[in-house]
């Protein structure tokens, strides 16, 4: 007999590069291990490889990928069917820079090999010690060339529009935009279920091997959106009962939520993605039997339909995720 779906936790898939700390752990609750570079905790992932895995319940150990294969329509109702889940849900600590990069769109990464889906994404900033900088976007003026003569130069961040960020900004990276992160944030992403990073500039460091990482002039130039210029957060769209919406693209959908009773999230023709910002809830039907925190993630099953969360912390603010 086939196990019916249920809200389903999983288990975080780390990543740990030259630019991460120990916030993942030491703010968020993760259970990094040793070590001062964990960069980016997986919530929600269905790419190759890299699967989240459930935590809880009769599908423990079940990787998404397989819930895709084996429970589609129950997953992602009137989304089904797909090859692969289209979402991927990070939280990122930016202890250092990250490198200045840009992804290609749906239609320039079905051409690699093997194929992949473009990264349309959207951050929304969890913590920004201060001076913390957010690179969006080419200043306005600097077209291909300007930028490979910036490039050469090794001045790249010439080009760069850049603001200092507050907690709870959004801001919305279209595939094609130039970005970085600076220091000192703790971010978290939604974005398409793609991995294709290119690489324009590194500022000028090296890796842990004493030398730079590699950077793709060529393909990263070949996909810059150049008339998209400077990139802000975006201004919040109030809506009813508690609901402010943030980004409303063709890849995904993402609202913010202020809960201080118990009310209903999800629908029966379509799964969502639930972030806890700050504070903590309970989620009917989860079969963990403990509250979800803050910097906790749950997916809601198309077929379980809506599902009732109760507030338990004086303060909840969650992110709500699906697709359009």
């Amino acid at each position: 007999m086939a196990v019916p779906l249920y809200p389903l936790r999983f288990e975080p898939v780390f990543r740990r590069y030259l630019w991460g700390g120990r916030r993942l752990g030491s703010v968020l609750g993760k259970p990094i291990g040793e070590g001062g570079d964990y960069a980016e905790s997986w919530e929600v992932v269905d790419h190759g490889p890299d699967q989240s895995r459930v935590a809880f319940g009769p599908l423990v150990g079940a990787t998404l990928g397989e819930l895709v294969d084996h429970h589609g329509q129950a997953l992602l109702g009137r989304h089904h069917p797909r090859p692969q889940f289209p979402l991927l849900v990070k939280l990122l600590d930016a202890q250092h820079k990250l490198s200045v990069q840009v992804h290609p769109n749906d239609e320039q990464a079905a051409l690699l090999d093997p194929p992949d889906l473009g990264k349309t994404e959207a951050w929304v900033v969890l913590a920004a010690e201060p001076e913390s900088r957010i690179y969006a976007g080419l200043k306005r003026g600097f077209d291909r060339p300007a930028l490979e003569r910036e490039l050469k130069r090794g001045t790249c961040e010439l080009c760069l529009h850049q603001f200092e960020p507050a907690v709870g900004d959004c801001i919305f990276l279209p595939a094609g935009t130039v970005h970085a992160l600076g220091s000192g944030l703790l971010i978290a992403e939604v974005q398409q279920s793609s991995d294709t990073t290119y690489r324009l500039f590194d500022w000028n460091r090296v890796g842990p091997d004493g030398r730079p990482r590699a950077l793709h002039l060529d393909e990263a130039l070949d996909v810059i959106d150049f008339a998209r210029g400077p990139v802000d957060p975006l201004q919040p769209h109030p809506m009813d009962g508690g609901v402010t919406r943030l980004v409303a693209c063709d890849k995904f959908v993402l609202d913010r939520l202020v809960v201080s009773a118990g009310r209903s999230i999800g629908e029966a023709d379509r799964c969502h993605i639930v972030l806890v910002l700050e504070g903590e809830i309970r989620v009917s039907g989860d079969p963990s039997d403990a509250a979800l925190k803050s910097g906790e993630t749950i997916l809601l099953p198309a077929a379980v339909g809506p599902v009732e969360v109760l507030p338990i912390s004086p303060r909840t603010e969650l992110l709500d995720v699906y697709l359009p």
